[in-house]
Order: structure tokens, then C-alpha cells, then sequence
């Protein structure tokens, strides 16, 4: 499950990759202003549209919602920009079979390609105020690279549309006595993902927005 806002330079490059491993491939387009929908139409890919831009959060129950409705056993978020690597989905899909959801880990002993000691420091600091405010005991907060059971959507239906939907899917999850756990993935900060600004800093800022704005 892929959501995506005007990712039309890459969003070809990284579905491509994903549908040639044989896995059903959603995209939800977040109401790009790009060509991001007729980008991402690839064989083996479905693209849904959203008519506007309503945030990540959206898009992705958008996704759930449609994988849901044809029978998904599981259902893994992977990011639009290419931050991501097919390889590590395999292992996030084998710990399903003891746990109901299972989250990506940049500092598990995989790499974070391009990030410097700086960003590397901050994603540290989020995972930390973000274990304090979930109650979970992680060790990387906000990765987009997780995987769950369909049977455990009905307890992590996302509500917020933008970004601090990342936040309260921890907070479900500790609320919810789901079993969770991590893995280590490679996530890749490229020039293409950080023009998009992902990094430390938007990191505190998604715990910022969900614990401390009024929904």
C-alpha cells in the first residue's frame, strides 16, 4: 500500500520495482498536482485517486480500506519516494506469523543511507520522546516500512489525515494489547526525499502535531 503526493519523478521507478516481486500493489494518489497517478499505472499496480490533497494519513486509510475490501491477509505500507527497499519486505511479512503487527527499524544494524550524524541524531531523540508519549519501548519511531494483519485493522483505524497519523498508530497499538515488533530495514534518504523534507526535525514535529494540537 503506496500513498502518494506529487511523487511523479519516482513513483514509477519504486511501484515497477515492488509489482515485479509478485505483490498486489495499491497506490493512492493524494491529490497530486503532478502525474503521479498515470506515472504510477503499471501492470499489476491499482491506482485510486483522491480528488484533493487530504494528508498521508488519508491516503493510507484509503488503502487499507480497498486492500481490506479484496481480501487482504496482510497489508504492508511502503513509501512513494524510494526510501524503501523491496528486499526487506519479505522479513517484515515472516514475523507475522508470531506477532500482528510489525514495524521497520533504521537502527536495528541495517544502513541509513545518506543520513548524516546530525539527522541520525535527531531520529534518535524522536524515538525517545515518542517512546515516553506512546508508552511503547521502540527503537525508531516513524519509519513507514510496517506491516500488518488484516485481522488488526480494525484496531489501528487511522483517523488523522496528515502526518500525525504516524504518532497515533503507536498510540493504537499500545492501546490495542496487539503484538507487535520490529526489523531492521534500510531506508535511503536520496535528494529526491529530502527536497520533500524527511528528516529529524519532521519527526518531533509529527509528535509535536499529535500530542499537542487539538485534532
Amino acid at each position: 500500500m503506496i500513498a502518494a503526493f506529487n511523487e511523479g519523478k519516482v513513483i514509477r521507478s519504486v511501484v515497477s520495482e515492488v509489482a515485479a516481486q509478485g505483490y498486489s500493489v495499491v497506490v493512492v494518489d493524494d491529490g497530486s498536482r503532478d502525474d503521479t497517478a498515470t506515472a504510477a499505472r503499471v501492470p499489476g499496480v491499482t491506482v485510486l485517486e483522491h480528488a484533493i490533497n487530504l494528508g498521508q494519513g488519508a491516503a493510507l486509510q484509503t488503502g487499507i480500506e480497498f486492500a481490506l475490501r479484496r481480501k487482504a491477509t496482510a497489508i504492508v505500507t511502503f513509501d512513494a519516494d524510494g526510501q524503501h527497499c523491496i528486499e526487506d519486505v519479505p522479513s517484515l511479512l515472516a514475523a507475522l506469523t508470531t506477532h500482528d503487527i510489525v514495524l521497520g527499524s533504521r537502527f536495528l544494524g541495517k544502513e541509513i543511507v545518506g543520513a548524516s550524524k546530525r539527522r541520525k541524531a535527531l531520529l534518535r531523540v524522536a524515538t525517545l520522546m515518542s517512546n515516553k508519549m506512546s508508552g511503547l519501548q521502540l527503537t525508531d519511531a516513524h519509519c513507514g516500512l510496517r506491516a500488518f494483519r488484516a485481522s488488526a485493522a480494525p484496531k489501528l483505524t487511522i483517523t488523522q489525515d496528515r502526518m500525525a497519523h504516524a504518532s497515533q498508530l503507536l498510540h493504537k497499538i499500545k492501546s490495542s494489547g496487539l503484538r507487535v515488533t520490529e526489523v531492521p530495514v534500510t531506508v535511503k534518504y536520496t535528494a529526491h526525499s529530502m527536497q520533500k523534507g524527511q528528516g529529524g526535525f519532521q519527526a518531533i514535529r509529527i509528535l509535536f502535531d499529535y500530542f499537542f494540537r487539538p485534532s
